[in-house]
């Protein structure tokens, strides 16, 4: 709503579009109707609390909602003298309260106002009456801000303020607030604009203001402002003075430095048919353009998170922000490619976006990206892999390097991508090659089940400490006592400190090592020593004996201070041939 009076709009200078049409009512609020809603009921039964706290990212309205509360709280004309949300002609106080600078109505930016001197002010005043308001009405922004003394400071008035008294916090940290503070007001999230709503708000201000804006820009800009009404008008304004007036799609990329939707669509299609050259020529193009790097992949990342939501929530189709080639190709993208490889490519591009950004030369760390991307196009999902291990499918040569991609720059080629894409279920397998050696197959549980052999927690210790679980092997020795122990069920009594997830995971654990079924019961027994106990036990028995042989205990009086560290046993050796025999036995000759 444009608060411009007739009177002075020629006179006055230029505003920007995020203050001059800045909500003066509940109607003008843009996509937070569950709050109007509960407000009006509050309003309407005179169930008014003494505070609200206003929470939400930047730029959805907090303030201006703070504002719109304190002037329905104070809405008087000559037919109205009560609160009321519904507020069709300006009050008495209205404009003053909008505008700021009303004596009844005080706003403290809690960044810079955190001591408890502050608030002190604020509670020594709240006893006193209004001056001509109904309310006396406290605005607090940033109130996360505040110092643990300040809040402090503020609980008793707020859970006990005056009658004429009224607060109204806003923040954009919600978790910083104290527990005692949120409990003593009434919380309204305000929630992020939907794209629908926010490219129709733009073009009722276009229109207003007489520009003419493509509806390709009115979705660009609600895309960049993501959900935030202030951030979509001050993106507007730019956008207004850098196309003279008008506004259109390639002014908006220009201004935000955005790649064309439809090359990302083509880079995508490039590297997911595994054509390396095409995609690192097509990013070569875009960088000379005057793309960034990291910005391309951000915008690839986008892309495949939209195809992933066409595949699995089609309705996406009627967003807003999404342009007609993105809706038809996303769509086909969608029919074609599995979820876990969208999801392949999502975890790439994640991790590779960062290096990107922090690289020395981002243009290269950004190919290297796609390099990877166009690769991993190409393989098996680990689930289709595993299929085709258990179907007995030839995979080819698997363990062999890959070949260089072909001169014509398809990344795909006959590579051992291929071939595992053929075992999978992707196409047809090309001839068989030499399978890899046995022992540079790596093992797997099913390899070692028919060698596994339990009859005692150190076994299975023994088992966890094989198949690379040290946590695990830490929880059997120093957390589980035994009780019994049966093939396929084992009775532990737990330590007081143990997880108590700890039997069934390792009941799961057994199952999947050992192929056969076993059961982890916590018993409420005392049971036996844990394996750690009996090891410290024997360690300190065997460092006990030590000290005691005569010929220890003489070298440990010539060396004071010295200690016995550790014992280890050697191993018995056969005497050699050569070795004579001793002195009383007699003589073969």
């Amino acid at each position: 709503m444009d608060d411009t009076s007739p009177r002075d709009a020629s006179a006055a200078p230029y505003r920007v579009l995020a203050r001059k049409y800045r909500p003066r009512t509940f109607k003008d609020l843009v996509g937070q109707d569950p709050m109007v809603r509960t407000l009006r009921n509050a309003f309407e039964t005179g169930r008014i609390p003494q505070a609200w706290m206003l929470t939400g990212v930047r730029g959805v309205g907090k303030t201006s909602t703070a504002r719109i509360l304190a002037r329905a709280l104070n809405y008087e004309t000559d037919t109205a003298d009560q609160p009321t949300i519904d507020m069709p002609v300006e009050g008495e106080h209205c404009a003053a309260i909008m505008e700021g600078r009303h004596v009844d109505v005080i706003e403290m930016d809690a960044a810079s106002h955190t001591s408890i001197n502050d608030i002190r002010e604020i509670t020594d005043a709240a006893r006193y009456k209004p001056v001509s308001a109904r309310y006396k009405v406290y605005v607090i922004d940033e109130v996360h801000m505040l110092s643990t003394a300040a809040f402090n400071g503020l609980l008793k008035t707020l859970e006990e303020p005056p009658e004429h008294v009224k607060f109204v916090f806003a923040t954009t940290e919600i978790r910083k607030v104290p527990v005692t503070v949120l409990s003593r007001c009434q919380r309204f999230d305000l929630r992020r604009v939907d794209a629908d709503l926010l490219v129709a708000h733009l073009a009722g201000i276009a229109e207003a203001e007489a520009v003419t804006v493509e509806d390709e820009a009115f979705r660009l800009i609600a895309r960049a402002a993501e959900g935030s009404v202030r951030d979509a008008l001050s993106l507007m304004d730019q956008a207004i003075a850098h196309g003279a007036g008008a506004v259109t799609a390639d002014s908006v990329k220009d201004m935000l430095g955005l790649v064309d939707r439809s090359r990302v669509v083509g880079l995508f299609d490039m590297v997911m048919r595994g054509d390396v050259a095409a995609a690192i020529a097509e990013l070569d193009d875009q960088y000379a353009a005057g793309a960034d790097p990291a910005t391309v992949l951000a915008d690839l990342a986008a892309f495949v998170h939209l195809v992933t939501r066409f595949r699995l929530v089609p309705d996406v189709a009627a967003d807003a922000t999404v342009t007609e080639e993105e809706r038809v190709r996303g769509a086909a993208f969608a029919e074609k490619l599995s979820v876990p490889v969208l999801s392949r490519a999502w975890q790439i591009l994640l991790k590779g976006l960062p290096e990107v950004q922090t690289a020395g030369k981002p243009l290269a760390a950004a190919e290297m990206v796609l390099v990877r991307l166009a690769h991993s196009a190409d393989l098996p999902t680990p689930d289709a892999l595993m299929k085709a291990l258990a179907s007995g499918a030839d995979l080819g040569p698997v363990a062999a390097p890959p070949s260089p991609p072909s001169s014509s720059g398809n990344g795909g080629g006959q590579g051992p991508a291929s071939h595992l894409r053929a075992a999978a279920g992707g196409g047809s397998a090309p001839e068989p090659m030499r399978q890899p050696a046995p022992a540079s197959r790596p093992e797997t549980a099913a390899d070692t089940a028919p060698a596994v052999t339990l009859t005692s927690l150190a076994d299975v210790a023994a088992l966890a400490e094989r198949m690379r679980a040290p946590k695990l092997k830490f929880a059997v020795e120093r957390e589980m006592r035994p009780v019994r122990f049966e093939p396929g069920r084992i009775e532990v009594a737990m330590m007081p400190n143990a997880p108590i997830t700890l039997a069934g995971e390792l009941g799961t654990r057994l199952t999947d090592w050992t192929g056969s079924r076993w059961l982890v019961v916590v018993s409420s027994e005392e049971g036996g020593d844990t394996i750690h106990e009996v090891q410290t036990r024997s360690v300190e028995e065997r460092l006990a004996n030590a000290a005691a042989d005569p010929i220890v205990a003489a070298v440990l009086n010539q060396f004071p201070g010295a200690e016995i560290v550790d014992v280890r046993i050697a191993e018995t050796e056969e005497p050699s041939v050569e070795a004579p025999l001793p002195d009383d036995e007699p003589d073969e000759e």
